[in-house]
């Protein structure tokens, strides 16, 4: 599922009240049938940047929520490297973030994100520091490892192609909650994907593809 709008229209607010981190003033936040609310550690949660940190080997990074846990780094690591190579980072264990280009970074970014242990995964604009091939790729590569791995996604973008690539469902949300506008949901989109089309290049070509991004627009005023 993806929630797309304009600045300033809550869409990371709502995320944060997803995660725990916030208390919303109404409503509640149901997880599998039970309440969440302002309960952090449910969900996975990644933020725009990759956040790894420059004095860890990547491996270490990686391995940072299991330590958060309690978990011993050798435990840890033990746990951590046999998802390297499934994640696109065999070899990469010790390297330091710095020698890594901005999508290992990010899949280095996506295996921490992994190993917090939870099926429902947060995004909040991940791919929006990269160069456009780039993000192409890494959409693509997200969208079967979450497949892959059975993880339920929620992502926020302003890319109305991204969205439509990845989603089944998008929200668009509008309001202006700076402004006094309450945030609000204003449309459901559904995304027809024919079952034919093998990749996010080859649905962008579609009818599907185009009908939905007009749907998006539209609803975006």
């Amino acid at each position: 599922v993806c929630l797309v709008g304009r600045s300033g229209c809550g869409k990371t607010t709502l995320l944060h009240a997803l995660s725990g981190l916030t208390t919303p003033v109404e409503g509640r936040v149901l997880l599998h049938g039970r309440d969440v609310t302002a309960r952090p550690g449910h969900v996975s949660y990644m933020l725009q940047k990759d956040l790894l940190l420059p004095s860890r080997r990547i491996i270490d990074n990686v391995c940072l929520p299991l330590e958060i846990a309690g978990m011993g780094r050798e435990e840890a690591h033990e746990r951590a490297r046999p998802l390297f190579e499934r994640f696109g980072l065999a070899g990469c264990e010790q390297s330091w973030p710095a020698e890594l280009s901005g999508g290992m970074r990010q899949r280095a970014a996506f295996l921490r994100t992994y190993l917090m242990g939870n099926d429902v995964v947060l995004l909040d604009e991940p791919f929006s520091a990269l160069d456009a091939l780039t993000r192409d790729d890494m959409r693509s590569w997200y969208c079967d490892m979450a497949r892959e791995l059975g993880l339920a996604t929620l992502a926020i973008t302003h890319d109305v192609d991204e969205a439509v690539t990845m989603a089944g469902r998008i929200y668009v949300l509008g309001g202006d909650p700076s402004h006094g506008e309450p945030s609000r949901v204003v449309a459901q989109v559904k995304v027809g994907r024919p079952q034919a089309t093998a990749d996010a290049g080859e649905f962008a070509l579609t009818p599907e593809f185009l009908a939905a991004k007009r749907e998006v627009l539209a609803c975006l005023g």
